[in-house]
């Protein structure tokens, strides 16, 4: 019974599965979803399972074909289709079902849905040293003694010689009898992340443009979390001026004023510099503009600051520009131009929410 209950279980767990990678598409476009996450799962809204099964009639009824009536009569006795009337019902209504599920599961469908590669981290110099309990032995320090081992050595010594009395259960551990835990340190290396995210949160960068970029930058954290040990995320917003700002403070900050990218990119550099070496670390500038610049010699600057501090570090660089009524689009244009074919650089077009799904392979194809 406990076997086919399990394996029901399993079923059931694949059908919802099922439903959920179907439907994944237009889970990544709802912001309220990243608003459900819990410790380390998200409560998916499902839409209703049918599974099939038996429905049995009333006892009292006769079989099949069976009562008055002719062929070609009406079920209900009355001509035609149903008039609708009817009084209200005291029955339940059938209703959705939320399940909750694990960031790493989540992650795992986006990558089977996008067919996004898995990413081979460079860099092992990253060693993490844990201990690892190995067994027992007869010898070692206090603070490592197995109680229980200890007390099952002593029992089975006293009911071998006779001593052990059921009536008078006292146990008493002899030197022979202890034992201790022994161990060794397991060095592991770990391949670590770091994502700098950038955003512009100028005039032209309205509240519906961060709402995109927040789903997407959710999304991303989530599959590159999958493929690393360890990730660090840094978050950057500027106008005119670029500043280092916490998680909460970048997607909902409200910001006006001008725009000048290269401060973004400049301190983005310096970030990398300071805390990233290279050789150690796995390094994902991401940035998010609506493409309006100041001038096109920021424009050069920006360009400069890339091919000279950012892009030699970094595993990939990803742009993202979202469309935006009051913001010029020529960003990306000239990004194309002078680095569009540079392996590291990903450009992408968000024109509304329903592109975020496409924005992501764009961003995670490659496998950098």
């Amino acid at each position: 019974m406990s076997l086919r209950i399990q394996n029901d279980h399993a079923r059931f767990k694949d059908i919802v599965r099922g439903k959920i990678k179907s439907n994944l598409k237009q889970y990544i476009k709802k912001g309220e979803l990243i608003g459900k996450q819990g410790k380390d799962k998200i409560t998916i809204p499902v839409p209703r399972i049918d599974l099939p099964h038996f429905r049995f009639g009333d006892k009292s009824q006769g079989g099949v074909g069976q009562g008055e009536g002719q062929p070609g009569d009406s079920v209900d006795g009355e001509e035609g289709e149903g008039s609708g009337a009817g009084k209200a019902g005291q029955e339940g209504g059938e209703h959705g079902l939320e399940v909750d599920i694990t960031l790493d599961e989540l992650a795992d469908m986006l990558g089977e849905e996008l067919e996004l590669p898995r990413i081979e981290p460079k860099g092992t110099d990253l060693v993490t040293q844990r201990i690892k309990y190995t067994g027992v032995n007869t010898v070692g320090p206090e603070s490592l003694k197995h109680f229980k081992r200890t007390y099952k050595q002593a029992l089975r010594r006293q009911i071998a010689i006779g001593s052990y009395d059921p009536k008078n259960p006292i146990i008493v551990p002899v030197r022979e009898d202890r034992r201790y835990r022994t161990w060794r340190i397991e060095q592991k290396p770990q391949a670590n992340a770091v994502i700098v995210y950038m955003m512009d949160v100028s005039g032209s960068m309205g509240e519906e443009q961060k709402e995109i970029v927040r789903i997407e930058s959710f999304w991303l954290d989530a599959w590159l979390r999958r493929n690393y040990d360890g990730v660090a995320s840094r978050y950057i917003i500027h106008d005119a001026v670029a500043k280092e700002v916490d998680k909460e403070t970048f997607f909902h900050t409200r910001e006006s004023g001008g725009t000048m990218i290269s401060s973004a990119y400049r301190l983005c550099a310096d970030i990398i510099d300071n805390d990233y070496p290279v050789d150690s670390w796995n390094i994902y500038p991401f940035h998010f503009s609506d493409g309006d610049n100041w001038s096109i010699d920021d424009t050069r600057t920006c360009i400069g600051l890339l091919r000279e501090r950012i892009l030699p570090t970094a595993n990939q660089f990803s742009y993202g520009q979202v469309e935006s009524p009051y913001g010029s689009g020529q960003f990306i244009k000239d990004l194309s131009e002078n680095l569009g074919k540079h392996e590291k650089v990903v450009l992408s077009e968000i024109k509304d929410k329903e592109s975020i799904y496409g924005s992501i392979k764009d961003f995670l194809g490659s496998g950098r």
